[in-house]
């Protein structure tokens, strides 16, 4: 698993999009967005159905076309130095498959943030643009409008991020599952999103050689049991270097999670560090994807060789 290419960093004045590729968007949460990315002195313009809701399907923020439609656009719009991703929710895996990626990939390399269901992009960018992604808060999600640590690692991570390579847990996290320094390309995002993106075109094939990020909100600890279960059984985790896990919001008790990780993990005999604090919790990290990076589970650390972006 190699490094991927780095997106240039943004520069004030940049213009960004946001696109919905997934769940619908409320008003008022989308302006309260626009606002703090105004704030940065960024010039975000919002993609045409960021707002809208399917009539039969409501979870999903207009049709698998249109969503597809309006992050390729947004794409190969050449003023547009970045893409933003105003919430997850459900439906990425419905329009991947929509989107053309060769026109994608003439557009150049650009910047592409989102969290939870954004996985499936993640994945795929990463497999047909070879391009560096940000894992982070989605500029209309709740807790990136509420959080001043999760806007502030975010905003680093994009105007200079050499000021970010070391990525540290925060209280109280870091608790070392399997104790150890290890190195990897940073791969991953939402657990039950990797799991179910399994065989599918754009999926990347293994972790191997990996540095690999997990989490998850909402699943009993049974249910990720089973997520666990169906990589390990296929073998998508062979060969991973380490694992970092995040967030857990609503999944239950520390203690059953843990017992949970320590018996589906522990025999991969990795490095393993929970509780790094990126996901769905409060004032999430922004985590690079396709990165070259060291984990120190001791010192409760992920070391970019390079900055995220260029």
């Amino acid at each position: 698993m190699n490094q991927l290419v780095r997106p240039p960093r943004l520069a004030p004045g940049a213009r960004v999009a946001v696109v919905a590729p997934s769940g619908p968007v409320p008003e008022e949460r989308l302006e309260a967005g626009l606002d703090i990315l105004r704030g940065w002195g960024l010039d975000p313009v919002v993609a045409p159905h960021v707002l809208d809701r399917q009539r039969e399907l409501d979870y999903l923020a207009g049709t698998d076309e249109q969503r597809a439609a309006d992050l390729q656009s947004a794409w190969c719009d050449p003023s547009v130095t970045a893409v933003l991703c105003a919430r997850g929710g459900y439906g990425a895996q419905r329009m991947v498959d929509l989107l053309d990626w060769a026109a994608m990939r003439a557009a150049g390399p650009k910047v592409f943030a989102g969290f939870s269901d954004v996985t499936v992009l993640h994945q795929a960018f990463a497999t047909r643009l070879g391009l560096v992604t940000l894992y982070g808060p989605a500029a209309a999600g709740v807790d990136f409008l509420k959080n001043a640590r999760a806007q502030g690692h975010l905003r680093a991570t994009l105007f200079e991020p050499e000021s970010v390579r070391t990525l540290t847990a925060v209280p109280p996290g870091g608790t070392a599952l399997v104790p150890g320094r290890t190195r990897g390309v940073t791969l991953g995002g939402c657990l039950s999103l990797l799991a179910s993106d399994l065989g599918t075109p754009h999926a990347r094939p293994g972790a191997r050689g990996g540095l690999l990020l997990m989490e998850d909100v909402g699943e009993s600890p049974y249910r990720l049991d089973r997520y666990l279960t169906q990589l390990l059984r296929t073998g998508w985790l062979d060969g991973a270097a380490g694992i970092v896990l995040g967030s857990w919001a609503d999944c239950g008790p520390r203690e059953g999670l843990r017992a949970v990780f320590a018996d589906r993990l522990g025999g991969l005999g990795v490095p393993v560090v929970e509780e790094f604090g990126f996901g769905h919790g409060e004032g999430a990290l922004t985590m690079p994807l396709g990165a070259v990076a060291e984990l120190d589970t001791e010192a409760g650390t992920v070391t970019l060789d390079e900055p995220a972006l260029s």
